[in-house]
């Protein structure tokens, strides 16, 4: 018989059990063989010629409480965002944002030693799956903005930023602030990068997702957004100002009269999707926690 609450931990996809077990088989492999950490993980001094470890770097977890948390975050941001991405999407976004993630916190490492000339830079080992998970959350606040988190009171759109605030927060007080800081900040800028910019539609004629919604200065509070958007239009007009040519001339819009497929509209489907999908999960997971509820009720009288 099922225990009270089994419809939480069920409907998770085959693709993330598999990831999950990457993710448990490489904490256990460098559990038994910690010599295996020098190839495994990112040491910015040995990506020459060790260079496949900017895409090992991302699986491996050196800690039991950090295979715990990527494990159940992978698993339960997976439940919302593969069926909608579809899997191929799902796997192709894990992948392109641990290996950018992961270039990213190479070049920063090697521009701190440099500056500080401090080796320690170049020869700590830095790994985990985090810098994928604040993507995942990118993912949600582009997906189901407006969804409030019943235990933290707040809404989906603001845990990335919440995230990002509380790392830095913490880095003031740990010494080793240099091994996950950077990571998660870049984990969230390539995620916002892939998502705003990059990733396919298959029901739209153009990548990316260019709604006011799912700005850059979203991420901000409202009184910070006026000094935000300028900085931020400048690096929008770089990499997108030949894709909003070729939409225009397209005909998207109209004298300002938005046309179907443009961007309001496909912004307003994909949070409906979104919105949909997390239902259909939620009421999933009541259905299957109401029939265990009962046979417990049952068992109690009968023991009584």
């Amino acid at each position: 018989m099922n225990s009270p609450g089994t419809g939480i931990f069920s409907g998770f996809t085959k693709l993330c059990k598999g990831l999950a077990v990457i993710l448990i088989g490489g904490h256990i492999v460098v559990q038994l063989l910690p010599s295996s950490v020098t190839y495994l993980a990112l040491i910015p001094a040995r990506t020459i010629p060790f260079g496949w470890n900017l895409i090992t770097g991302g699986y491996i977890e050196q800690s039991v409480h950090g295979v715990v948390v990527s494990t159940l975050g992978l698993l339960f941001m997976g439940k919302l965002l593969e069926p909608i991405w579809g899997s191929k999407e799902y796997l192709k976004f894990i992948f392109v944002i641990n290996f950018l993630t992961s270039v990213c916190v190479f070049i920063t490492a090697i521009a701190l030693y440099y500056i500080t000339r401090r080796e320690n830079y170049l020869y700590m080992p830095l790994s985990g799956f985090h810098g994928v998970l604040v993507g995942f959350l990118v993912g949600i606040k582009q997906i189901v903005p407006d969804q409030e988190l019943s235990l933290l009171k707040i809404k989906a759109k603001w845990l990335p930023s919440l995230i990002l605030l509380l790392s830095i927060a913490i880095s003031f007080f740990t010494p080793e602030s240099a091994t996950y800081l950077p990571t998660l900040i870049f984990g969230t800028y390539m995620g916002w990068i892939y998502l705003r910019y990059l990733q396919k539609k298959p029901e739209a004629k153009h990548r990316g997702d260019p709604s006011e919604d799912f700005a850059f200065s979203t991420f901000f509070p409202e009184f910070l957004r006026p000094i935000i958007d300028p900085i931020a239009s400048i690096f929008h007009r770089m990499l997108c100002g030949k894709s909003e040519a070729s939409t225009d001339a397209q005909g998207y819009t109209l004298g300002g009269t938005s046309l179907p497929g443009s961007d309001p509209i496909e912004a307003s489907r994909r949070r409906e999707r979104g919105a949909r999908a997390l239902e259909e999960r939620l009421a999933t997971e009541k259905l299957a926690a109401g029939p265990n509820s009962e046979e417990s009720q049952i068992d109690g009288a009968d023991n009584v």
